[in-house]
């Protein structure tokens, strides 16, 4: 009921949103049976990011883009305490990443053969083996073709704002692919949509990017040690109010 109540409030308050979604999610849907590498779907996903920040009057404020390569294959890693999370960092982060997806998505008719087509990574529920095969997978993916993987790693939104505890997801894939793990905080994002609203509110976020944390030589023994630090470090990128 709440996800229902959800979506009608952004029918109601977000018509423009609710357009400019289906616009973007049409023209890519038709572009996947022709896009092998997902790449001009992934291009697509970004013009709608950037469609809904300029909806909702959204501005972003990123600090340390310098620290990336834009020919370099990463693992990000960010908190998570709102839907515009994703919508914020696909806009400002050029790197081609995919992201890991619930593996109920990819069973709807249509968009579970479009989410495939573009090449993100069905994550499946409740069954430990399945979702060792899914981190190998995803590993692969980063190796074999060069992208890059977006991890939200406390596997919810936060109801409190409050950063939760990450699970070792991003850590196993990152040392398998061999892949320097990329802290991110976001800030600001769940005042511009509220936990449970569909109202996007006109605000400031800012973006800050850590110091990519390189996985060369590490072993997955060293997995519970990364996601630790990787946890500190967006901590520490996460204090302080925006000005």
């Amino acid at each position: 009921m709440r996800r229902m109540s959800s979506v009608r409030a952004l029918l109601i308050t977000d018509p423009l949103v609710i357009l400019a979604t289906m616009l973007f999610g049409s023209v890519s849907l038709v572009v996947s049976f022709f896009d092998s590498d997902g790449n001009r779907q992934a291009a697509i996903a970004r013009a709608w990011a950037r469609a809904l920040l300029i909806i909702g009057r959204v501005k972003v404020r990123v600090e340390g883009i310098e620290k990336l390569s834009p020919e370099g294959s990463y693992v990000f890693v960010s908190n998570h305490a709102s839907y515009m999370d994703t919508p914020v960092i696909l806009a400002n982060i050029r790197a081609q990443f995919r992201f890991l997806a619930k593996k109920g998505l990819f069973q709807i008719p249509l968009l579970g053969g479009h989410l495939a087509r573009a090449g993100h990574v069905p994550v499946p529920r409740d069954d430990p083996r399945a979702t060792v095969r899914t981190m190998t997978l995803a590993a692969q993916t980063i190796r074999d073709r060069g992208i890059s993987l977006l991890i939200f790693p406390e596997g919810t939104r936060s109801r409190t704002g409050e950063m939760g505890a990450f699970k070792e997801g991003a850590a196993y894939i990152a040392i398998k692919a061999g892949a320097p793990l990329v802290p991110i905080a976001l800030i600001g994002t769940r005042e511009v949509l509220p936990f449970g609203s569909g109202n996007i509110r006109a605000g400031v976020v800012r973006m800050r990017i850590g110091d990519p944390i390189p996985t060369t030589g590490l072993t997955l023994h060293d997995r519970v040690r990364v996601t630790e630090e990787l946890r500190s470090r967006i901590a520490e990128l996460n204090v302080g109010a925006l000005p």
